[in-house]
């Protein structure tokens, strides 16, 4: 996978670092809910494959583009070199774990298939997750988390975008706090960490792209607490303890979710550490 030099050898910001970082969070909290709303808009049309993939390309143009004119800097974790590597392996490896994750809760009675869905509805689900995949890397890990990290270190970066990317899922239809945790856990620290281990953001959208897709396009279950999701390929059902199925919050809810993810997480961060991209926390003096 690409990567780049280690950050910790990157300049120090000059003065005019937080209101560009606040720029930046404003601009990309704005697209990240204009994108996926506006490919949800086309509802489970054949055409929002088309127009989630506009969305996202538009998504990706406009993050080049606010870098370069507010930071004066290519965007090299966006670079084109390898990145059809990093969203193949990462949406390879995002429908793998969530297959991983599913087959268990199955083999222990907790889902089952209850009908089928259709390959446009299928179409439909990938074309809005590449909106929403985009949209939400873009912000937590492109903007958030590279901002937090070259301030306070990369492990107060991890801890904070993913506790937001957890607290975000709180607005969704029967989200508990216990689902948001879940999240922050499973989801929030895999992609960051997929984020510091290559320093380019096309493996977490990947991960985040085939995650969402294995869910609501090939399993049909709920996606984070939304029950509203397209059937996609199947149509499921999950049942028995919360703990083990996720409940009405969905697998991402599951127990075994969270284990599964957090093996991952585990092997990303001993990555990025032999690659020397964990950045410490500066102090104050320098």
């Amino acid at each position: 996978m690409p990567h780049d030099a280690a950050p910790a050898s990157t300049p120090r910001r000059p003065r005019r670092a937080v209101p560009r970082a606040v720029l930046l969070l404003l601009l990309f909290t704005a697209l990240a809910a204009l994108l996926p709303g506006v490919t949800n808009a086309v509802g489970t049309s054949v055409w929002a494959l088309p127009v989630g993939v506009a969305a996202a390309a538009l998504g990706l143009w406009a993050y080049r583009a606010a870098v370069r004119r507010i930071e004066a800097r290519e965007p090299r974790e966006l670079s084109r070199e390898g990145a059809a590597r990093g969203l193949g392996w990462g949406t390879a490896v995002g429908v793998g774990l969530f297959a991983a994750t599913i087959a268990a809760i199955a083999v222990l009675g907790g889902y089952r298939v209850t009908g089928w869905g259709s390959f446009e509805a299928f179409l439909a689900v990938c074309g809005l997750m590449c909106a929403v995949a985009v949209a939400e890397e873009l912000l937590l890990r492109g903007v958030l988390l590279r901002v937090v990290e070259e301030a306070a270190g990369t492990w107060a970066a991890l801890a904070l975008s993913s506790a937001v990317f957890g607290a975000l899922h709180l607005v969704n239809p029967n989200a508990t706090l216990w689902g948001a945790l879940a999240i922050s856990l499973e989801a929030g620290l895999l992609l960051g960490a997929a984020y510091v281990a290559t320093r380019s953001l096309w493996l977490p959208i990947g991960l985040h792209l085939g995650w969402n897709t294995a869910q609501a396009g090939i399993f049909g279950t709920a996606v984070s607490g939304s029950e509203d999701a397209f059937a996609g390929l199947l149509t499921g059902a999950t049942s028995g303890p919360t703990a083990l199925s996720g409940g009405a919050f969905g697998p991402e809810g599951s127990v075994i979710a969270v284990l599964l993810c957090g093996a991952a997480t585990v092997y990303l961060l001993r990555l990025a550490h032999r690659r020397g991209h964990i950045v410490p926390r500066r102090s104050r003096r320098t």
